[in-house]
């Protein structure tokens, strides 16, 4: 009841600290006349504007949208939120953005996919003034992952929304029962693997994603932990004896202690199996969560403990991204009205109102605070919480074509779990990744 009645007080001043906000930014721009506003523009500083915004079919904006009546009401703009699917999303944004409409105003998009297209595009409106406008914004409040998965070329290009965290999901009453701890490296949670894995028993000591693209985001983190990367700006890297120790060791993972099938899947088959009680160890996005937790889909749901990522030879370093952010369009008629939904959208009061229906949210204070982080698990949010501190701001090759990267890249890991020389295969697709960098730099 504390925590209800402390969010109902945090929105009663978000609102009215947003209204001094907009009057603030508005007359730093000389958009108000020196003589005093009238009450009622004071009350309703966007009076008569419209913004349209292009979002996700989410709970993010799900929970945006039950708010906006409030928000509209204490502004006096309007504001269309239409929503779609992922697909159609990118499909919509790439016919209006080309064509320089000035709509959508703001959009979500994936800036660890589209960020620099869209960068060299110039579809995207640099926000580094607009976060410097209000102190009480904070904007330093955002975890540092994020803001780099944010930026390109030392530009600010878009406000986080919710974020990706990558950590192992693993068997409580397994690892009590054969007195096996947490693994706090790469190769005690391969040891652990090996000696847990009971395939007679259809129980697996590894499972994760298997297919050559999906796979990419997944051994991220293992190539990041040993000190690879995938490209250094225009230098594909994955023939380092760095990166390929990371692929090697997430291949012998899925070879060794996987289960049959494993090339076939993605993140949701693995949860799958992992809630079914197939497997020990399960490393993934923390956002996922909820399907090896959830009563009507796991069959260990009482069982499943979560960690940070172990350590490799560099240190852990998971990935921690802003999966989805708010860009605005730079064509937009209205930046102002748009940039003063966004503020309120990605305030600290917001964050945490939709952080507590499940979506993890990018603010360090909301996962400080104890309204932010009891609605997850007690062991997952503090791996979350390490991990925004420690995690790498991206989990895919850095370039325009990021698709057609993961195949190259994914490809390493494959044909290693198929038994061919790793070596050799992180040669090829280096250079099929080299070519793709060259590619992308004439477009």
């Amino acid at each position: 009841m504390k925590g209800v009645l402390r969010l109902k007080h945090m929105k009663k001043w978000a609102f009215a600290g947003l209204s001094l906000t907009i009057l603030a930014t508005a007359a730093a721009c000389g958009k108000t006349e020196d003589k005093p506003a009238p009450a009622a523009a004071a009350a309703k500083p966007f009076e008569g504007k419209k913004i349209t915004v292009f979002a996700l079919n989410h709970q993010w904006a799900e929970s945006i949208k039950a708010a906006l009546p409030e928000f509209e009401k204490s502004t006096g703009m309007k504001v269309d939120l239409q929503t779609f699917a992922e697909d159609q999303l990118g499909g919509k944004l790439a016919v209006q953005l080309t064509s320089k409409s000035n709509s959508p105003d703001l959009f979500m998009y994936r800036p660890y996919m589209d960020k620099i297209l869209y960068d060299k595009n110039g579809w995207t409106q640099p926000l580094d003034e607009y976060v410097k406008k209000n102190p009480n914004y904070a904007f330093d409040d955002f975890s540092k992952a994020t803001i780099e998965a944010s930026t390109n070329n030392g530009k600010l290009l878009s406000i986080p929304l919710f974020t990706d965290q990558f950590v192992l999901y693993y068997r409580k009453d397994i690892l009590q029962k054969n007195n096996v701890p947490v693994p706090k490296t790469l190769a005690e949670l391969d040891a652990a693997a090996k000696k847990l894995h009971d395939p007679g028993k259809d129980l697996y000591g590894f499972v994760g994603r298997g297919q050559r693209n999906a796979l990419v985001t997944a051994v991220a983190s293992f190539v990041f932990s040993e000190g690879g990367d995938f490209n250094n700006g225009d230098k594909a890297t994955v023939n380092t004896p760095e990166a390929i120790r990371g692929f090697q060791i997430y291949a012998n993972l899925l070879k060794n202690y996987g289960p049959q099938g494993t090339l076939n899947m993605s993140w949701p088959q693995a949860a799958g199996l992992f809630a079914q009680g197939k497997a020990v160890f399960y490393a993934e996005t923390a956002s996922v969560y909820k399907n090896t937790t959830d009563p009507e889909k796991s069959l260990v749901k009482d069982n499943v403990g979560f960690a940070t990522f172990p350590a490799g030879s560099a240190g852990a370093k998971p990935y921690s991204i802003a999966s989805w952010s708010m860009a605005m369009n730079p064509n937009s008629a209205n930046k102002d009205a748009a940039w003063a939904f966004t503020e309120w959208a990605t305030s600290k009061e917001n964050v945490l109102k939709i952080q507590r229906s499940g979506v993890p949210g990018a603010r360090n204070s909301v996962w400080a605070s104890k309204e932010g982080v009891e609605t997850f698990p007690p062991d997952l949010a503090a791996a979350i919480q390490e991990t925004m501190k420690i995690g790498v701001g991206h989990n895919v090759p850095q370039l325009i074509s990021v698709g057609e990267a993961r195949d190259a890249v994914g490809s390493i890991a494959v044909k290693a779990m198929l038994g061919e020389d790793i070596k050799a295969a992180a040669e090829q697709a280096n250079k099929e990744l080299q070519a793709i960098i060259d590619k992308d730099k004439s477009k």
